[in-house]
């Protein structure tokens, strides 16, 4: 049995994996904490720390779970560099499994998407469009910027050389180089994709909509299973999926 601690457990994503956790036999949830609570007070308790509190307090978990010695799942998203790099600084003490979206839809498009940009080439241009619901607060989504980053990659291309969020005005016409990331938010949209491969007299787009933050909850606690059985090192879903 694989005892696992809950991280942000009053958010949208922590109710959800409350919710399908009853779904794994072979997990249990030995503690729920949110902002307020303190997680060295159960932390000795678990085997696994899933984190979906906030970017900001991520890095203060890892720290914790790096102390006790205990796995972690991060699905927090908007991270900025520095906070990545505290995240990565632990895994030499810990399995962590980072990954910016936990479905396994998500995680099969990203591996389409690299296909399909080392398939057509350098000729299509490159657009990533994702929605979400009205109070997301960060934006692209993580989804988006690892999509972004896929396409970059293939490429050999620095993202944050190349990308472009959004375009008002007269700014002139699309360079082959840039690689363009719109967000849209509204309702109460769980979360969708959509990478578009465009050239001349064709196009090809890739999408991914999910109805459920079920689908995440789920990819999460497999990752959970997962992960408690590595040695440390800085995972993702493609690794848990066994797609690299």
């Amino acid at each position: 049995m694989t005892k696992l601690i809950i991280a942000g457990s009053k958010g949208r994503m922590g109710r959800a994996l409350l919710a399908c956790v009853a779904h794994f036999p072979d997990l249990q949830v030995v503690g729920q904490i949110d902002q307020g609570d303190d997680l060295r007070a159960v932390i000795g308790q678990g085997d696994v720390v899933i984190d979906f509190s906030s970017h900001s307090a991520t890095p203060g978990i890892a720290a914790l779970c790096a102390e006790h010695k205990k796995a972690m799942v991060i699905g927090t998203t908007g991270h900025s560099d520095e906070g990545r790099a505290r995240i990565a600084g632990f895994t030499s003490q810990i399995p962590v499994v980072l990954s910016s979206n936990f479905s396994t839809g998500v995680n099969a498009l990203f591996w389409l998407t690299r296909k399909a940009a080392e398939i057509l080439g350098p000729n299509f241009d490159l657009e990533v469009v994702e929605m979400h619901h009205r109070l997301k607060r960060d934006a692209p989504s993580g989804t988006a910027k690892t999509l972004a980053e896929i396409l970059a990659d293939v490429r050999h291309q620095q993202l944050e050389r190349v990308v472009r969020h959004g375009r008002s005005g007269i700014v002139g016409e699309r360079t082959a180089t840039e690689i363009g990331v719109h967000s849209l938010r509204g309702g109460d949209v769980v979360g969708d994709h959509t990478v578009v491969l465009a050239a001349s007299g064709e196009r090809v787009e890739l999408t991914h909509k999910a109805s459920s933050r079920d689908t995440f909850a789920n990819g999460a606690l497999r990752a959970s299973l997962w992960v408690v059985k590595q040695k440390p090192g800085l995972y993702d879903m493609q690794d848990v999926l066994g797609l690299k």
